[in-house]
């Protein structure tokens, strides 16, 4: 008798840690959050500014890697290019500090190049020329990293502009509810949403951090520049 009664008390508790198990899936199954169910059930201002976002994304990112490919290749030094710079000019070989700019072609390079091609002239009419030659090369430098500055701006504001309008959404839909407001469907949007702002967000930051990023590499470059526009005028100023 007592035998029967623990198996039945067993399979009572096994048909009870079944039925839980069963409620937690069903649970866990229920509060499953998936992004592409948020974009979709977003309505069609939600899923347009989504969309932009996303454009932005793609812009921002498409800049970053090309501009970063750009400096990358315009901060390649020669450490020997300015002692070989020396040489030539130190001999009165023109001709060869020019070609030999001609042949590295980076900023330091053209910079150079343009001094070189002034030598004779006043040194301040040198050093003149110099400075406009670097200006041009720094404006070549920041190509398009203004946008991605603009697109770190403007897309958590673009997120904040979807959710305001979801949020006016649900609650025009709890004004015109009768009286009788669905939890589920007020939560459904309250949530979708949010989901701008998180998106807006996201590529705020990234758009953020690949400006700083290339700002930080663009004033690598623009010092190396400068340490060798000052090399170049000391030589010149250099007694014969």
């Amino acid at each position: 008798m007592n035998f029967m009664i623990l198996l039945q008390a067993s399979q009572v508790q096994d048909s009870l840690a079944q039925a839980g198990e069963m409620a937690g899936e069903a649970f866990s199954q229920e509060k499953t959050l998936r992004v592409i169910d948020l974009i979709m059930n977003a309505g069609t201002g939600g899923i347009i500014i989504i969309a932009l976002l996303f454009v932005m994304m793609f812009v921002a990112l498409v800049i970053y890697f090309e501009r970063l490919s750009a400096i990358k290749a315009a901060s390649k030094a020669d450490p020997n290019f300015m002692n070989q710079i020396k040489a030539f000019i130190k001999t009165g070989n023109i001709d060869g500090a020019k070609m030999l700019c001609q042949q590295y072609d980076t900023p330091v390079a053209n910079l150079i190049e343009k001094g070189v091609s002034r030598i004779g002239k006043p040194l301040e009419d040198i050093n003149k020329a110099i400075e406009n030659a670097g200006k041009l090369e720094v404006y070549k430098l920041e190509k398009n990293v203004s946008t991605l500055a603009t697109i770190a701006g403007a897309a958590p504001m673009i997120g904040f502009l979807g959710t305001v309008i979801g949020m006016i959404l649900a609650f025009h839909n709890m004004a015109s509810g009768g009286g009788k407001i669905e939890v589920a469907s007020l939560a459904q949007g309250i949530y979708t949403a949010m989901t701008t702002t998180v998106a807006g967000l996201i590529v705020g930051i990234v758009a953020y951090i690949a400006y700083n990023h290339l700002v930080v590499k663009t004033d690598k470059v623009v010092h190396q520049m400068e340490a060798n526009a000052v090399d170049f005028l000391d030589l010149l100023n250099e007694p014969s």
